[in-house]
């Protein structure tokens, strides 16, 4: 996938998006809102590719949210100003997993469910 261009993975993910959603059918999607960093390129990527999230999510009428990484830190471990390694502990006990995903992108999007899981549960209780 590497090798494709950016355009064509762009398309594969609004596919893959798409096909995940149609098989899996879920309630609402959750994204981390982008936190600019130093690597423009990298930034201007990721924003490209949460721009397709979107999309899919409003095509097919998925309720989206989005959370800012201090809000999905604190959500997962009780402290917005956790590391990466505290984020992953606590995403790996509260799913009750032995082992994580390799990719750290797949790590936070589990997060970034957990956040909204939570903060879904606590707005019903509202």
């Amino acid at each position: 996938m590497h090798g494709e261009s950016f355009p064509l993975r762009l398309l594969k993910l609004n596919n893959d998006l798409e096909q995940i959603i149609d098989e899996y059918k879920p309630d609402a999607i959750s994204v981390e809102e982008l936190f600019f960093n130093n690597n423009v390129k990298t930034a201007i990527n990721v924003a490209q590719a949460r721009g397709v999230i979107l999309v899919v999510g409003c095509r097919k009428e998925i309720p989206t949210f989005e959370y800012t990484p201090l809000q999905i830190k604190q959500a997962v471990t009780g402290y917005g100003r956790a590391d990466k390694v505290q984020v992953q502990k606590m995403v790996k006990t509260i799913l009750n997993v032995e082992k994580l995903p390799k990719l750290d992108d797949t790590t936070d999007s589990m997060a970034a469910a957990i956040c909204h899981a939570h903060s879904a549960k606590f707005s019903q209780k509202l």
